[in-house]
């Protein structure tokens, strides 16, 4: 365990809009400079093979009063988390909604930034530096819910307590234990198997959690020179993270290992990295940041080694964050819009739609199969489904038909 950098950036960070909810980089360059692309081939092509697909908005989910910061999906309904505490439970089924009270299950004090669920439990990241754990009672919608836990544990804070090893310096003449988190936890991830759970904050740490009993096993410190903005995990064996100090961190834990190890660092970013995805298989890793781009990294050996392949480029704003489903990348992006990336025959991706409609920047997604619609119309394409939350405070849900390879 080493020592925080003193003072921390951002201890008491405001979130107006995507410029200041954001850490970037301090450098004071323009994000619409052309300069200020990553030097990297650009792979987004437009194939005169593809037709434009089918898409539409299918519904605006209307209800909450302040930024939608974070979307999550699970069996048939749809969570949302907002800035001001707010945890809002949909129906996934694409149709207008008007939210009222008996929509908000879960409300706490303090910006949502992020969610996860395992089973019967929704885990939420937050600004005040703490991780709740919700309890999902299955088959009551709209059911108000209790906290079950808050992360750190009292047991943990306890049997941590009393030993000088066990604290950290996290800033002049102040010391916490290394279970807490000092700043805004930023992001969340799960392990394949949901036997850990991650957390990114802007402390520049990372986290691993034991979702069976939320103890902290181990803490990252100083993993990163700036804010932590996002984290991923892979199906194997590593993690991965994004940071405003314009860098991706692969981290590597071996079976029986007792810490991560760093095996990579991916510096190809002119600006703070923002968001994170990576492929099903998880050979490919999708970044998007500050710089307008999203950058392809391919796995090149079992080491965790990547290269880069090339960027998708045509946001002409920030990208906020990414969703893989399938063999689609959806972004969304501080110029209010949504885009569906596939990729083609070689190395080249192809746009397939721009999805416009939100006022504001688009700060976070989730995708899905459509499976329904695949029963009635398979012919047409394959169906999905992309929910989008924005600072305009609405979450639209699109559909969008993508014809067969």
């Amino acid at each position: 365990m080493g020592f925080l950098p003193s003072p921390l950036p951002s201890q008491t960070h405001e979130e107006p809009d995507f410029s200041n909810h954001l850490h970037s980089d301090s450098s004071g360059s323009s994000i619409s400079s052309l300069s200020s692309l990553p030097s990297v081939p650009s792979l987004n092509s437009v194939s005169k093979d593809i037709p434009n697909i089918n898409h539409q908005c299918v519904s605006t989910i209307k209800g909450h009063t302040s930024y939608v910061f974070s979307l999550v999906l699970s069996g048939k309904y749809l969570y949302s988390g907002s800035s001001n505490g707010e945890l809002c439970m949909w129906s996934r089924s694409p149709s207008n909604q008007e939210g009222s009270a008996e929509n908000v299950v879960f409300s706490c004090k303090s910006a949502v930034k992020s969610l996860v669920i395992l089973g019967d439990k929704l885990f939420s990241a937050h600004q005040d530096h703490k991780i709740r754990v919700w309890k999902i009672e299955d088959g009551t919608p709209y059911k108000k819910n209790k906290c079950i836990a808050t992360l750190p544990t009292i047991n943990d804070r306890v049997t941590r307590l009393f030993l000088a090893k066990n604290y950290v310096e996290i800033r002049r003449h102040k010391k916490c234990t290394w279970v807490h988190h000092v700043d805004t936890v930023s992001a969340l991830a799960l392990s394949k198997d949901g036997s850990f759970i991650y957390s990114a904050s802007w402390d520049r740490t990372f986290k691993v959690w034991r979702t069976s009993d939320f103890k902290c096993l181990e803490s990252v410190w100083n993993a990163h020179d700036d804010a932590i903005n996002a984290i991923v995990s892979s199906s194997d064996v590593f993690v991965y993270t994004g940071s405003a100090d314009k860098k991706i961190k692969v981290w590597m834990k071996n079976e029986g290992d007792k810490k991560h190890i760093l095996v990579d660092v991916l510096e190809k970013h002119k600006s703070a990295v923002n968001a994170l995805a990576l492929s099903p298989d998880g050979s490919v890793l999708y970044s998007g940041a500050c710089d307008r781009s999203i950058i392809v990294w391919e796995k090149t050996s079992s080491d965790g080694n990547m290269v880069v392949t090339g960027a998708l480029r045509g946001h002409t704003n920030a990208i906020l964050c990414l969703a893989v489903v399938s063999d689609l990348v959806c972004s969304g992006s501080a110029d209010k819009t949504v885009r569906i990336w596939r990729k083609e025959f070689g190395k080249s991706y192809s746009c397939l739609a721009v999805l416009e409609g939100h006022k504001r920047p688009v700060k976070c997604l989730t995708a899905t199969e459509d499976s329904c619609s695949a029963n009635n119309s398979s012919a047409i394409g394959m169906p999905y489904l992309v929910y989008s939350g924005s600072l305009d405070c609405d979450v639209k849900v699109w559909q969008i038909w993508v014809p067969f390879p």
